[in-house]
């Protein structure tokens, strides 16, 4: 009962709009003083904390990543990627939905958030897009389909966080990302192929580009597509660690912003302020939830909640897909990062207690959030993508985006139906 009120106190507080972080630690001191306690210990608790939070040294890739993203935008590293990517592929029907969606995949893996990225591309591909005489509801889905894709690429600034909480290995978990990404991206571009298939009228083809323009394009989206290598090399190959990889990530794009003379004093400033303010945030939703997961442990809450679905014997599957739901619904309302850490203390037993893995789950559930971003009644990217494009109609931005939510429902049927797609890879490396 404790528990219970507690969580409804968390919700009722997030809805008063008092930050998350503050809403979860007086949740979780409040409460455990309340069982027993005592408040002395549980501002002792309160205190000691941040400090194990502070000293992690997993979490010492987040601020890197960051920079690295802030960097990468001041760089140009969006438009030289989008640039490239229509050239060799504007001349085909969709080609430029195709662009959209591979731009954003090697865009979002060097870029640290998905509304940032589909803020960025709407900047970049949508003018282009209309001007070419794509349907405004379709050149719009697929911005906020690319800008979905984020979370589920490594490195991913929400698997780290994820994996620090959940208490599993940070590249184990990128490694378990890289076909479930893959598939992503796959069934986004089959879902733009159908579009433009059946409605040929919503993507006109375009002039075929030169091919002395598309080496020049090329040649200035190489500095890009050689940070995004670098990394992915370094990791997967065991010469960096994450934390490594992050630091010369930020120090590449660094070096290619100041050669391309496009950062200037000022700027530098600013992307380091906007980091460290992100970072902070981080931090602060970090210290908080393990003091909420100890109040909901202390109360015992996940124990009734996996002897309750247990006394009743639901099949695992009917579990994952009603989590599924919730989780969906939760998204409309919240963004990713607080809608894992609200849950994890609470849905993360119950899924290991159905047998499944928890690497499994967190790209089950990063799926699960990034789809929210986009689903009605909300959708955080929908109505940052109608902010920058007021003249095109929430009702018509939400058309467009039905065929990548298909798309996605269907990601997510095959991962609960074969779980070993995601787990795989990260088996096979360990042999």
């Amino acid at each position: 009962m404790v528990g219970a009120v507690g969580i409804a106190a968390l919700f009722m507080l997030i809805l008063l709009q008092v930050p998350i972080a503050f809403a979860m630690m007086t949740v979780g001191v409040v409460g455990f003083a309340l069982q027993g306690g005592g408040w002395m210990p549980a501002f002792s608790f309160l205190a000691n904390e941040p400090s194990y939070v502070l000293a992690s040294t997993d979490l010492s890739a987040l601020p890197l990543f960051l920079m690295m993203g802030t960097f990468a935008s001041v760089a140009g590293f969006s438009e030289d990627v989008y640039a490239a990517a229509a050239a060799f592929l504007g001349h085909r029907r969709g080609g430029l939905a195709y662009a959209t969606i591979g731009g954003s995949a090697a865009f979002g893996s060097i870029c640290g958030s998905s509304t940032a990225t589909a803020a960025t591309f709407a900047k970049v591909a949508l003018p282009q897009m209309l001007r070419r005489g794509y349907a405004p509801g379709f050149s719009t889905g697929v911005i906020a389909a690319g800008g979905t894709l984020k979370s589920l690429i490594p490195p991913s600034l929400v698997m780290i966080i994820y994996c620090v909480v959940a208490k599993t290995f940070i590249l184990d978990m990128f490694i378990a990302a890289i076909v479930p990404a893959l598939m992503t991206i796959a069934f986004n571009l089959i879902a733009v192929a159908i579009v433009v298939r059946r409605y040929p009228e919503v993507a006109p083809v375009s002039e075929r580009v030169p091919w002395n323009e598309r080496l020049a394009v090329a040649g200035r989206a190489a500095p890009s597509l050689g940070l995004i290598l670098a990394i992915f090399i370094g990791l997967y190959s065991g010469v960096f660690t994450v934390n490594e990889a992050a630091s010369a990530a930020a120090i590449l794009a660094l070096v290619f912003a100041l050669v391309r003379r496009r950062m200037t004093w000022s700027g530098m400033v600013r992307g380091m302020y906007e980091a460290a303010a992100v970072t902070a945030m981080l931090y602060m939703v970090l210290m908080a939830a393990p003091i909420f997961t100890y109040f909901v442990n202390l109360a015992h809450v996940p124990d009734a909640l996996v002897h309750w679905i247990g006394g009743y014997h639901f099949p695992p599957l009917g579990v994952i897909f009603t989590l599924m739901l919730v989780y969906i619904l939760l998204g409309t309302f919240f963004e990713e990062m607080s809608s894992i850490l609200i849950t994890l203390p609470l849905v993360l037993p119950i899924v290991v207690s159905l047998g499944y893995d928890p690497l499994w789950w967190g790209i089950f559930c990063l799926v699960q959030v990034e789809l929210a971003l986009i689903h009605p009644p909300m959708g955080i990217i929908v109505f940052l993508l109608h902010a920058i494009a007021p003249q095109i109609p929430m009702s018509t931005i939400y058309r467009g985006v039905v065929p990548f939510l298909i798309a996605d429902f269907a990601v997510l049927i095959i991962l609960s139906l074969f779980p070993e797609i995601v787990l795989w890879l990260p088996h096979l490396l360990q042999k």
